[in-house]
């Protein structure tokens, strides 16, 4: 138990060193598994206490998977840019890196196929904790990005499959039957209330019937977790469950992180074959690029979306405790340096694409994606931007009291918006391509309500670099982000749960109980 916590108590103060120096978290917990394998290898370490941190890395990765499943369409699963991008590119890198390893590093034809395959993978566990993190889980670029790595996901599940030698029991074709058990899960779901019921019954899915359950019929874990999740994906609960599965996730998570690094002291070999393998990271992120602008993405969507990828995935780990044991501890390696890359890039992928957006718009083909079709804004006096919570609620103050268009980039959430009637619009207000199109000539004033501070920080920008004179008013949770939103050219910007907090206060005022003279 003292041991666990000092894991604990040390991965959260390098979590905390790294976090003040604009890096996430995890790159933390990375380093802190590796500093902790080398004092164990000094040390010992009680096989106990690996065998608790393999158990809670494995309820993390679960427990994420199936929160994406929630997040998740399934019909975005069977697009073009998805199926296409998937498997082409697991051909081209398997391929591409099969002869490169068997030349350079000496390996026979099977071992540098097996490699080849394990290093086609991307993270599902470091992309979808990005991309939820950011908020951008359900934009069109994370919804690509996302769907190439399921088909990844079921690639390593067969060729897992094939490597050990063993099928899915008959039982498995019971996975079929799931959808119709959807009415039963909405209800038990609808009667767990939101509370400590809804956490369990989140669990309970999760973890035994998808995890668990997948595994007693020959199917992976991880798919059974992400399957769960999706069957509940329309339920108007999901966000909620997500939510109240958020804190106890990222716990586990942790424990994820902490055993990539804990997995073994590498040798001078293993640093080699691991920093060779980084340098190629690069030539990843082209071929992912270039293979979803042939299927008519915009620049910034393939960089984002290739961007969220450049990296290698724990399904590699995997491959290698079955059929190369011998290669786990470079493949481990590789993958958590990869991560040390991939992580604070994109972090600041962004930023990183507006400086690159004028090299890389070049290679767009002259068509247009059906999700990244262009707007007008008609006749629209005030443009909302971004529809979470705060912006309809927005929008249904001002719907009957002037003339208004609103824009978001997640396509569900524009369609809801459009069954009821709403003028709304699918656009990304980080999109240099977007502004430089966009005319807001009759428009008097923007209301600014995206998720995140640094797309406020853009579309401030962009909005008084086009010559926008009007009112631009922004939502901030945070005070330090609402200064650098005013410095970027808002005018106003009200912290929300302050504002919330005084919206309630003049609630009881205007109901009369207080007299309007102080005593």
């Amino acid at each position: 138990m003292l041991l666990e916590a000092v894991w604990i108590g040390f991965a959260f103060s390098i979590g905390l060193l790294v976090r003040a120096v604009g890096l996430p978290p995890l790159v933390g917990y990375l380093a802190a598994g590796f500093a902790i394998s080398t004092f164990s290898a000094d040390m010992g370490m009680p096989s106990e206490a690996g065998e608790v941190l393999d158990h809670v890395a494995h309820l993390g990765v679960l427990l994420l998977l199936f929160t994406v499943g929630l997040k998740l369409n399934l019909a975005n699963l069977f697009k073009a840019e998805v199926i296409g991008g998937g498997l082409i590119h697991f051909l081209i890198s398997v391929v591409l890196l099969a002869p490169a390893l068997f030349l350079v590093f000496g390996v026979d034809t099977y071992t540098a196929i097996m490699l080849a395959v394990a290093l086609a993978f991307s993270s599902t566990v470091l992309a979808a904790k990005i991309l939820e993190t950011k908020r951008e889980l359900r934009s069109f670029h994370g919804r690509v990005a996302i769907g190439i790595l399921i088909i990844q996901d079921l690639i390593a599940l067969v060729v897992v499959s094939i490597a050990a030698g063993s099928t899915p029991s008959w039982w498995a074709l019971l996975v079929f039957t799931l959808p119709l058990l959807r009415p039963l899960i909405y209800k038990l779901l609808d009667m767990s209330g939101h509370d400590e019921l809804q956490l369990l019954f989140g669990l309970l899915l999760a973890l035994v019937v998808g995890g668990y359950g997948f595994e007693l019929v020959g199917l992976s874990s991880e798919l059974g977790a992400l399957v769960l999740g999706a069957l509940l994906a329309k339920h108007q609960k999901a966000g909620e469950l997500s939510k109240t599965l958020w804190g106890i996730k990222e716990f586990f998570l942790v424990g994820f992180f902490l055993q990539i690094g804990i997995g073994g002291l590498p040798d001078v070999d293993a640093w080699v074959f691991s920093l060779v393998m980084v340098a190629l990271l690069p030539l990843k992120a082209i071929v992912f690029f270039a293979l979803l602008v042939l299927f008519r993405l915009r620049a910034r969507s393939a960089f984002l979306s290739s961007l969220s990828l450049t990296n290698y995935s724990e399904f590699g780990l995997i491959v290698a405790s079955i059929v190369l044991p011998d290669w786990l501890v470079p493949l481990a390696l590789t993958a958590a340096l990869s991560f040390l890359v991939s992580a604070p890039l994109n972090r600041f992928a962004h930023p990183l694409y507006e400086k690159l957006a004028h090299k890389l718009i070049p290679f767009e083909r002259n068509i247009r994606h059906p999700d990244e079709q262009p707007v007008s804004l008609g006749d629209a006096e005030v443009l909302i931007m971004g529809l979470g919570r705060t912006g309809t609620a927005a929008y249904d103050h001002l719907k009957e009291k002037c003339r208004l268009v609103g824009l978001d980039s997640d396509p569900a959430r524009v369609e809801m918006h459009n069954q009821l009637g709403h003028n709304v619009f699918f656009a990304d207000a980080e999109d240099q391509v977007f502004w430089q199109n966009l005319d807001v000539t009759g428009v008097k004033a923007v209301i600014l309500t995206l998720n995140e501070m640094e797309a406020k920080i853009i579309a401030t920008q962009k909005l008084r670099k086009s010559g926008f004179a009007g009112l631009i008013v922004s939502h901030s949770m945070h005070s330090d982000e609402a200064k650098k939103i005013i410095a970027a050219g808002a005018d106003q910007t009200y912290l929300t749960m302050s504002e919330a907090g005084v919206g309630l206060a003049e609630h009881v005022y205007q109901a009369g109980f207080i007299s309007p003279d102080k005593p």
